[in-house]
C-alpha cells in the first residue's frame, strides 16, 4: 500500500513537459565542453569539489551572453533552472534561488532531471529521511523530522524494510571517495528539496490535481483529426463574439465621457503635477461652494455619478428637502455607513437606523414594499454589514427612476448650472513654472480633512433631526 502525503507531486501527467524539454536543451548547451559554462575545482570546507560553477560570474554571465538578455532576466532564468532542479546549490539548500554572488553550484545529473517523469514515492522519501537521520545521528530539520514521524506512522508495516535500505545505502556511500560522497549527498538533497519542499515554500513542481489523461501525448494526424479542426474553425468564425448592443453601449459610454477623460482632455486650468499650481484641486474640492461646469455636467450622466460626488449629493439633498423626500437619501447614506463602518458600532447603527427609518411611526419613515420591509426588520434582529442591501437597492432604484430625472429638470439643477464656472487655461512660462516650484507649500493633512467631513456630517444630522421634529 502506498500512502500519498500532502506534499506528493506526481509527474506522470505533467502539463509542462514542453517547457521542461526547452530547459533541458538549454542545460545541455550550458554543459557543452567547448561553448558551455566552464566549471572548475573549488574547495568546499576541506573537500575539493570538481566541476563547480558560480551563480553570478558563470551562469548569469553565460545566459546574458548567449541569450542576448539583460542581467535581471538572466538572473530570473537562472533561478528557474534552480527551481526545476537542473542546477543545485552546494550551500544553503533550502532556498532554490540562484544567488547573485560567488556562491557555488553544480549541474544536476540527468538521472534526477524532471523530464525523466519519475514519481516521487513516499517509500523513496522515507528511505532518504532514514538515511539522513542515520548520518545526522537523529538531528533533522524541523519539517524533515515532522515528515519522518508522519511516514513512520503511516508505513509502520514496512518501516523495517525502509531502515534496512537506508543503512545499505549509507554504508555504500561511505565506501565512495569523500568528494563523490559530498556531491551525491547534495544532488539527492536538492532533488528532494524540489519535490518535497519545506512548508510555505513555492514549488515549481506543484501543478494541481493529478490528471486522468496525458496532455503531453501528441494526437495522430488522421483524416478525422483534420476534419474536426476544420469544423471547429468554421463554427468559431461564424460565432458572434460581441453583441451589437454591447458595442453600442460601449460607443455611447466613450462618447459621453470623452471630454472628461484626463488622458484625452487636459486638466483646466492646469495640471497641478506639472505646474505646481493647485487651482485645479481647489476648484474640484469635495466641499467647494461653486463647482465647475464639467463637474456639474458629469452629474447628469447617471445617478451613480451624482451620488459619488460629495458636492453633487449635497445639491441633490437641497432638491429633496424642497420636495419633502430627504429621508430616502438619508436612509441610503445610513446603509452605506453601516456597510463600510466599524464592526464595533454595527449594532448601535442598526438600532438607530431602525428607530429613524423603519419602526412604525418613525420620524423619517421610508416607503418600501411590505415584503422588503419584513425581511429587513427581521434581519436587523441579528445585524450584519449587508442586512440593509434589499431595502437600500429598493430606495436607490426609486430615486434613480423618478427623483433623479425630476432633479435634472428642477430649478435647483438649472441654478447650479448657471453658477458653475469654466476655468480658463493657464499658460505658464518656464520662469513662472520655476517660481511655482519654489513657492510650493505642503498640502492639508488628510486627518484634518477627515475631521472637517465628520463635523459637517454631525451638523447635517442635527439639522435633519430638527427638521423632522
Amino acid at each position: 500500500m502506498t500512502i500519498r502525503s500532502d506534499r506528493d507531486h506526481g509527474q506522470r501527467y505533467r502539463p509542462r513537459m514542453s517547457c521542461l524539454k526547452k530547459l533541458e536543451a538549454t542545460v545541455l548547451q550550458m554543459q557543452d565542453p567547448s561553448t558551455g559554462v566552464k566549471g572548475t575545482d573549488q574547495k568546499l570546507n576541506i573537500t575539493i569539489i570538481p566541476h563547480v560553477i558560480t551563480g553570478e560570474f558563470d551562469i548569469v554571465a553565460w545566459i546574458t551572453k548567449n541569450m542576448n538578455i539583460d542581467n535581471d532576466e538572466a538572473q530570473a532564468f537562472g533561478t528557474m533552472l534552480v527551481a526545476f532542479g537542473y542546477i543545485y546549490p552546494l550551500q544553503d539548500h533550502k532556498k532554490l534561488v540562484l544567488r547573485p554572488d560567488g556562491s557555488l553550484n553544480r549541474f544536476q545529473t540527468p538521472y534526477f532531471w524532471p523530464v525523466q517523469k519519475w514519481k516521487a514515492e513516499d517509500t523513496d522519501y522515507g528511505i532518504y529521511l532514514a538515511k539522513r537521520n542515520i548520518r545526522k545521528k537523529g538531528v533533522l530539520d524541523a519539517y524533515e523530522q515532522e515528515e519522518y514521524n508522519k511516514l513512520h506512522k503511516w508505513m509502520n508495516h514496512k518501516w523495517d524494510f525502509i531502515v534496512m535500505q537506508a543503512k545499505e545505502q549509507y554504508h555504500a556511500g561511505k565506501a565512495r571517495q569523500k568528494a563523490d560522497r559530498v556531491v551525491f549527498d547534495c544532488q539527492e538533497r536538492a532533488y528532494w528539496i524540489v519535490h518535497r519542499p519545506p512548508p510555505q515554500t513555492h514549488s515549481a513542481m506543484d501543478y494541481g490535481l493529478d490528471r486522468h489523461i496525458d496532455p503531453n501525448v501528441e494526437e495522430k494526424k488522421t483524416y478525422d483529426y483534420y476534419r474536426r479542426i476544420i469544423i471547429y474553425t468554421q463554427q468559431a468564425v461564424m460565432r458572434s463574439r460581441v453583441k451589437i448592443s454591447l458595442l453600442k453601449l460601449l460607443a455611447k459610454y466613450i462618447t459621453t465621457f470623452k471630454n472628461h477623460d484626463p488622458f484625452l482632455i487636459p486638466c483646466l486650468p492646469s495640471n497641478p503635477w506639472h505646474t505646481d499650481d493647485d487651482s485645479y484641486w481647489e476648484l474640484n474640492a469635495p466641499d467647494v461652494e461653486i463647482p465647475t461646469k464639467m463637474r456639474v455636467e458629469r452629474w447628469s450622466f447617471s445617478f451613480y455619478e451624482l451620488l459619488n460626488d460629495p458636492r453633487g449629493r449635497a445639491d441633490f439633498k437641497i432638491f429633496l428637502k424642497k420636495e419633502f423626500s430627504g429621508e430616502n437619501l438619508a436612509f441610503w447614506e445610513a446603509a452605506e455607513e453601516l456597510k463600510w463602518g466599524t464592526a464595533a458600532s454595527m449594532s448601535e447603527k442598526a438600532e438607530q437606523i431602525f428607530k429613524t427609518f423603519l419602526a412604525p411611526g418613525a420620524p423619517r419613515w421610508i416607503n418600501i414594499d411590505g415584503r422588503t420591509m419584513g425581511l429587513t426588520v427581521k434581519g436587523l434582529e441579528h445585524p450584519h454589514r449587508y442586512v440593509l442591501d434589499g431595502a437600500q437597492t429598493h430606495i436607490f432604484m426609486l430615486m434613480k427612476k423618478d427623483t433623479f430625472y425630476r432633479y435634472l429638470k428642477s430649478p435647483v439643477y438649472k441654478e447650479i448650472q448657471k453658477k458653475a464656472i469654466s476655468p480658463a487655461p493657464h499658460n505658464f512660462s518656464e520662469a513662472q513654472l520655476q517660481q511655482n516650484m519654489r513657492n510650493r507649500r505642503p498640502s492639508i493633512d488628510p486627518i484634518i480633512t477627515w475631521q472637517k467631513e465628520q463635523e459637517e456630517k454631525a451638523k447635517a444630522a442635527k439639522v435633519g433631526d430638527r427638521d423632522a421634529c
